[in-house]
């Protein structure tokens, strides 16, 4: 008989073939894997013209593109001497740029961050945050600042999106294949994988290192789906942000542990650690480790020299957008580094608490705070904000009087100017732009250009983003579930010769997309008056777990289906880098419409300045100091009702004011012999010249260096020289102090008035208050203060004046303080005196904020 069955499953295997460059082509490679080309227009068209259509199915990888030359085509290259001249001219370029040396007046950087957007083909970002950082790194090649970022190379990254036909968000995990990408394994010098051995509790987790080459600087990154780990940790570095706490906390101990190891093992040790949020804080628990096991110094010796090399800068501007993780999960990974550290269990964990002895969640950014000398907001209102959110960490000081400081956001010119417009604006204003970008005085020469080329590039610009949004979908139209005739018809009726306005960002409820649909009668009346033609294009992604965000962008995509919106709102799906670049430059407008004040920076209006698109935005992050009249259209900062709908309502209104009475008129106000606006090109002008200098990555980078870097690196370099004696002395001084700080006792405080009244003041006369103490032994010099605050309406107080009183007597324990002062603010204040310890090796109260208060009797100040 017979058998049925004949054949046993196929056993496949995988095989990958590419052809090999010639040595005569191998600069391409080199090129390639260098994430120069980014922002290297010349160096993108070479990969382009080697393969148009991989290019763009790749969406511009040239890794692939080099993957798929066939050996016919490498043969017309080698035979094609005009290409190769091209070649050659591109890489001498290269060659030269990379030869620049590193600056000698700015320290060096070790820069940690969960994500960084360099490239839309390299999935290891999500939105702004990573963008920033990607942006960072590019700018330190250029500006020659020696840096070296860490980070994880994501299996899977952040999702793809994909908007069905109801407008709900589905997200698509697509994994990487390393050797497609414009990356490199890192080996050791017998040529094989270099592997991290990071030690978690019970167990060890290995991790691969990959290094992206970015220019002049090297980004390194941890990647640990490799076969020696079990699948419970092999999916620590698949996906940004996904998973549950517990892996958050693997994620964070891999950056911050396995980070500092794997810089350990390469040799490489930096003036500064940068931590880009809270996500990286514990770098500094194994700096710590390796102070106090490797060279011999105590916990508080090391924490000395740690804090003076460590910054810390916030986004979030509200304490739930902070990581916080149970003290059980905290000492489930945690447990043991105490020991390490020579510290009782509960002082580490207190570490990562507002109120130390407590039962609160363990706080990766006040831990980062305590850690850190230096930390800082990302725009000025940011930086504000980030005090108060942060006052409760040092309780005895006012926010306005926190050593939190801001550094504003800029973005990286090469890259977000459009490769079009760079060449317009390097003969316009000058050949030298990329070095001069941040010179007002430079941009004056805007003011020049004839208004009709400018008008023209703009239009340029414009079509080159429609041209791509409908050769993308129409290449790709199985990214949309809905019908894609039906999409491929909407995106055919974007109007070259309508008011353009863009909204894109992360779909967070803050960043409030759903105003401009608060009225939709009033908005249909804006977007279908048939002689003013006004289109809305919006894009952004929510995160999986924000339903919230999910149910704007539902919201949204109803409403463009509606018949009065249909082909004047539309969403573009799977916003990324490259889909930015493209929108950012092509619209008219950029509007964003945050909750004030919620909005960090907003970099993407940024971007949109650097290529004439101008922006309609609240007063909020980056445009609260950016916004100038006759440069764009600003929604207050001021807030009228305390109600969130009632403040939505008015704000949406504002925005339908602005458009019908002053944006969609200039827009259209042309003279009958032109076809443009005089006043919208001026408006442009004046936007370019008097906004856009002052927020490229190379002032940001300027200003990380004078405010930040360079102080740090002063102290540290103080505190590492002679066998850290001045860390001695310093910790010494600390631990007197802390030992006999309880023993000051007030003997006396009087208030002397002309009248001999305590409880009123007149305008104009002389007050004397006395102070009396013994400090006992207390050897320490004393700042004796008076502080001056009011009451706002939430009963909170607000400082309105800190004044020094004088050292008057000293004998013995016994010291006399005095304070002389016309008094001349009228109203009623709060008073207190306040003490502290004074030391001239601190950088600041806050890195040794004791306090003691003094009260005084109750006092008035009356009108005279």
């Amino acid at each position: 008989m017979i058998q049925s069955k004949r054949t046993n499953e196929p056993l496949w295997h995988d095989v990958y073939t590419y052809s090999s460059l010639p040595e005569s082509l191998s600069q391409l490679e080199e090129i390639a894997h260098n994430l120069w080309w980014v922002w290297d227009s010349d160096a993108r068209s070479l990969f382009h013209g080697l393969n148009e259509e991989v290019w763009e199915e790749t969406n511009g990888n040239p890794v692939k593109v080099l993957r798929a030359l066939t050996q016919k085509k490498l043969k017309e290259i080698e035979a094609d001497d005009s290409f190769k001249a091209k070649i050659a001219r591109v890489y001498a370029r290269f060659k030269a740029y990379m030869e620049g040396p590193y600056r000698t007046d700015a320290p060096s950087v070790a820069y940690f961050s969960m994500e960084y957007g360099l490239t839309n083909i390299l999935k290891i970002y999500s939105g702004g945050l990573g963008v920033l950082a990607g942006d960072f790194m590019k700018e330190a090649s250029d500006s020659n600042v020696d840096m070296v970022g860490v980070g994880f190379l994501y299996r899977y990254g952040y999702f793809d999106q994909v908007i069905a036909n109801d407008g709900h968000q589905m997200a698509e995990y697509k994994a990487q294949r390393f050797n497609e990408l414009p990356i490199t394994q890192v080996k050791t010098s017998e040529g094989k994988p270099l592997m991290i051995a990071v030690p978690y509790p019970e167990r060890t987790v290995y991790a691969n290192v990959w290094q992206v080459a970015i220019g002049r600087v090297t980004l390194y990154l941890l990647d640990t789906d490799v076969a020696d780990n079990s699948e419970w940790d092999r999916s620590i570095t698949h996906q940004l942000y996904g998973g549950d706490w517990e892996n958050r906390m693997k994620q964070e101990y891999l950056l911050g542990i396995g980070g500092i190891l794997m810089l350990e093992q390469l040799g490489i040790k930096k003036d500064i650690y940068h931590c880009n949020e809270g996500h990286a804080a514990f770098i500094n628990v194994q700096r710590l480790a390796h102070l106090i096991e490797k060279e011999g110094l105590n916990f508080n010796e090391a924490l000395e020299v740690v804090r003076a090399s460590s910054l810390y800068t916030v986004h979030t501007p509200v304490p739930a957008g902070h990581d916080y993780f149970d003290e059980a999960l905290f000492g489930k990974y945690m447990n043991g580094f105490h020991n390490k550290l020579g510290i009782t269990w509960q002082e580490f964990v207190d570490m990562g608490r507002e109120n130390p002895g407590s039962n609160e969640k363990f706080s990766m950014s006040v831990f980062a705070l305590n850690t850190c000398q230096a930390a800082n907001g990302v725009s000025l209102l940011h930086g504000a904000v980030s005090q108060k959110m942060f006052a409760p960490v040092w309780k005895g000081f006012f926010p306005e009087e926190l050593h939190v400081g801001y550094v504003t956001n800029g973005v990286h010119l090469p890259t977000w100017m459009a490769s079009v417009w760079k060449p317009f604006v390097q003969k316009h204003i000058s050949e030298d732009i990329i070095h001069l970008q941040d010179k007002e005085e430079v941009w004056n020469k805007i003011q020049e250009i004839p208004d009709h080329e400018l008008w023209e590039m703009r239009k340029l610009m414009k079509q080159r983003f429609i041209d791509y949004v409908k050769t993308t979908y129409s290449r790709h139209p199985v990214n949309s579930k809905g019908e894609p005739s039906s999409t491929m018809a909407v995106i055919d009726k974007i109007n070259p010769e309508a008011l353009l306005i863009g909204f894109g960002r992360r779909f967070a409820t803050y960043k409030r997309a759903h105003l401009l649909f608060t009225d939709l009668d009033r908005l249909a009346e804006i977007v279908n008056n048939e002689k003013f033609p006004v289109q809305f294009i919006f894009t952004g992604k929510a995160h999986p777990a924000d339903g919230g965000g999910q149910g704007l962008i539902k919201h949204i995509v109803e409403i463009s289906k509606r018949p009065e919106f249909e082909d004047k709102i539309l969403f573009l799906e799977n916003y990324d880098i490259r889909l930015a670049q493209r929108l950012i430059a092509g619209v008219d407008v950029w509007m964003n419409t945050p909750t004030r004040p919620l909005e960090a920076s907003g970099t993407s209006g940024e971007k949109a300045l650097m290529n004439g698109v101008l922006n309609l935005s609240v007063l909020d992050g980056w445009w609260y100091e950016g916004y100038r009249e006759g440069a764009g259209w600003a929604l207050t900062d001021k807030r009228t009702y305390t109600n969130q709908h009632f403040q939505d309502q008015l704000d949406a209104e504002t925005i339908y004011d602005l458009l019908e009475d002053e944006i969609v008129p200039l827009y259209y106000e042309r003279p009958e012999d032109s076809e443009f606006s005089p006043g919208w090109v001026k408006t442009i002008k004046n936007s370019m010249n008097f906004i856009l200098p002052h927020y490229t990555m190379r002032r940001m980078m300027n200003d990380y260096i004078e405010r930040f870097y360079r102080p740090l690196k002063e102290r540290s370099a103080r505190l590492n020289a002679n066998n850290h004696n001045l860390v001695r002395d310093i910790v010494k001084w600390k631990e007197a102090v802390s030992a006999n700080w309880h023993m000051i006792q007030v003997l006396d405080t009087q208030i002397f008035t002309q009248d001999g009244d305590t409880t009123t003041f007149i305008i104009g006369e002389l007050a004397k208050i006395s102070l009396t103490l013994d400090k006992h032994l207390l050897s320490c010099d004393l700042d004796v203060e008076l502080v001056v605050a009011e009451e706002v309406e939430d009963k909170s107080l607000r400082l309105q004046n800190v004044l020094p009183f004088q050292l008057i007597s000293h004998e013995g324990s016994r010291v006399v303080y005095e304070l002389e002062r016309v008094v001349d603010i009228p109203g009623y204040q709060k008073v207190a005196i306040r003490i502290t310890p004074r030391y001239g090796m601190l950088p600041h109260k806050m890195d040794f904020a004791y306090v003691t208060w003094v009260p005084l009797p109750c006092v008035r100040k009356a009108h005279s």
